[in-house]
């Protein structure tokens, strides 16, 4: 199944695009689903039916799913509590009862990234669109998954389970509550979730659609979402170019917006394939305003947005490791090298990466950015690496 990611700077109209992506998709004949994590139904209005927490018929070949976070927030508070049973008891904690509970900000993305893992499972698919939130949480939401799983491994690194058998007997000695199965049991579980996630996030046929209105306010943000994008190593398929106006009179008081649009569009044309959505003159609803705009269904997917290390060490005694960073100044970049890691820092985006098996043999030699690509150069470590004989 493929993945199509919709986001943009909010106002951009994603939900829009997300809608009219769908519905393109489905009347070619791809069994699609659409997936929103909006509280208000934005998606339903574009779709003309209402969509709610569980996936319903939006048209032909076509279902539409808006998962509900306060449900989901509530279950797993409930399965917390009571597993967490002795220890809040042990501290006098009062339960938390379900009528009490609202979501926590975040839990509809945290909803969206589990319906997400759920819907790559279904076979019923052949298409997942998925409408993000604006550019900037859409990022951090994609990183979610790599971060919680590294954050668990180092809170409770796996080596460490070996030890179980030997909690009671501390417990009993020190005369402190030592942390129980279920603690491991539950980190555990979270990271088969997140791994799942991470995976449909990574996998070879995911893209992201960007949608932007053209002008200089879109050209920015079509630029740091790239780079954002490209930091997590995320292959854009599409630029929707969102309420592009139509040509208007040389004394048209709308001349000079029409000419700043057609400027963007011709720099945006150079790097992406770009689909101009024209303005209706109104905001889009229903199904047929939403075909109106002829937004395509998803297009070939891109190629796998891949970071090579290259052999340079006949020639120059170092192994280059190349990063595609469009849009990277070289005053915003800054790297770190951290025992097998390398914490990548571009603009505002921050990513940490373990490094190549051959690399983590190295020490970092240097590094330039030329041509929208990092070139970092690693010199072998004459501890580490073999010696030929």
């Amino acid at each position: 199944m493929r993945t199509l990611l919709i986001t943009g700077p909010g106002g951009s109209g994603r939900t829009t695009v997300a809608a009219a992506t769908a519905i393109a998709a489905a009347r070619e004949g791809t069994r699609t689903l659409v997936l929103s994590a909006d509280r208000t139904d934005t998606l339903g209005a574009a779709l003309g039916v209402p969509t709610g927490a569980r996936p319903g018929p939006a048209a032909p070949d076509l279902t539409a799913w808006r998962p509900d976070a306060a449900a989901g927030f509530r279950a797993d508070l409930a399965a917390f509590q009571d597993r967490a049973a002795s220890v809040l008891d042990l501290l006098g904690a009062s339960r938390l009862d379900a009528e009490e509970v609202t979501p926590l900000p975040g839990a509809e993305e945290l909803a969206l990234l589990r319906a997400l893992r759920d819907a790559a499972l279904s076979e019923r698919f052949e298409l997942l669109v998925v409408d993000l939130p604006p550019a900037p949480q859409a990022l951090a939401l994609l990183a979610l998954p790599a971060e919680l799983r590294r954050y668990l491994r180092r809170l409770l690194p796996a080596e460490r389970q070996a030890a179980r058998a030997l909690r009671p007997v501390l417990g009993r000695l020190a005369g402190v509550p030592m942390p129980a199965d279920w603690l491991y049991e539950t980190a555990g579980r979270w990271d088969v979730e997140l791994a799942a996630v991470e995976a449909v996030v990574a996998a070879p046929g995911t893209a992201v659609r960007l949608v932007a209105e053209p002008g200089p306010a879109g050209t920015d943000a079509v630029r740091a979402t790239a780079l954002g994008l490209a930091v997590r190593a995320l292959p854009v398929e599409s630029l929707v170019a969102s309420r592009v106006l139509p040509d208007t009179p040389a004394d048209s008081w709308l001349t000079g917006l029409a000419a700043q649009q057609r400027k963007a569009l011709e720099e945006w044309q150079e790097t992406y394939t770009v689909h101009p959505a024209a303005h209706l003159g109104r905001d889009p609803r229903g199904p047929d305003d939403v075909t109106a705009l002829a937004v395509p269904a998803a297009g070939p997917a891109p190629a796998a947005v891949e970071w090579p290390v290259e052999d340079r060490l006949a020639e120059d005694g170092v192994l280059v490791w190349h990063i595609p960073l469009p849009g990277a100044l070289r005053d915003e970049l800054d790297l770190v090298r951290r025992g097998d890691e390398l914490v990548l820092t571009a603009g505002a985006f921050r990513r940490i990466v373990a490094l190549p098996s051959a690399l983590r043999r190295c020490a970092v030699d240097g590094a330039a950015l030329r041509e929208g690509a990092l070139r970092i150069r690693f010199a072998p470590d004459p501890a580490l690496w073999p010696r030929d004989r």
